[in-house]
């Protein structure tokens, strides 16, 4: 949560200030509305591909192998960077809602500098009461967690082949 609120502070920091020195709240929807039309069904062709296909490839791990015990051993900062991470990992609609939405609010807002605060710890909620409710409401988390572990592969497959194919309809769509 931490890094979520930090992440969207400091983007929106830099955003509303870039916009109150006189950029154009327009022309940055504009360029985020065509651009991200454009790139939207191949990244996320890419993405599901990556997704199916990625094990398989041999790539660099950069200290993060994706598992848990290694973001246990890292600890808080672990915890602190995977959170900047899933920030900036915006889904389509959320981030509609930040550059779309909150942060010309903010630059017409009296207090808009709190804004991508309040929206970071909003969208934050739902992963604490979830974290709160494994950590301390459940005894078998082991099991539970091993149980995870086995749908995990066909959840990847699945995700990831709904990934391209919403990709393939984007491109399609787009560039056909």
């Amino acid at each position: 949560t931490l890094g979520r609120v930090i992440a969207y502070t400091l983007l929106g920091i830099i955003l509303i200030s870039i916009l109150k020195e006189g950029a154009s709240v327009f022309g940055i929807q504009k360029a985020v509305g065509k651009w991200g039309e454009l790139l939207l069904g191949p990244l996320l062709l890419i993405i599901g591909l990556f997704m199916l296909f990625g094990s398989r490839l041999n790539l660099p791990k950069f200290g993060f192998d994706g598992k848990v015990e290694g973001l246990a051993k890292k600890g808080g900062w672990g915890a602190f960077l995977l959170g900047v991470l899933f920030a900036m990992a915006f889904c389509p609609s959320s981030g509609v809602f930040y550059f779309g939405m909150l942060i010309p609010m903010s630059v017409t807002a009296t207090a808009g500098w709190l804004l991508p605060i309040l929206f970071a710890v909003a969208t934050a909620l739902p992963v604490l009461v979830v974290a709160w409710i494994l950590a301390f409401s459940v005894e078998k988390v082991g099991e539970f967690y091993g149980k995870m572990q086995s749908i995990q592969k066909w959840l990847n497959i699945i995700v990831g082949a709904l990934f391209v194919i919403i990709g393939i309809y984007y491109c399609v769509i787009m560039y056909f």
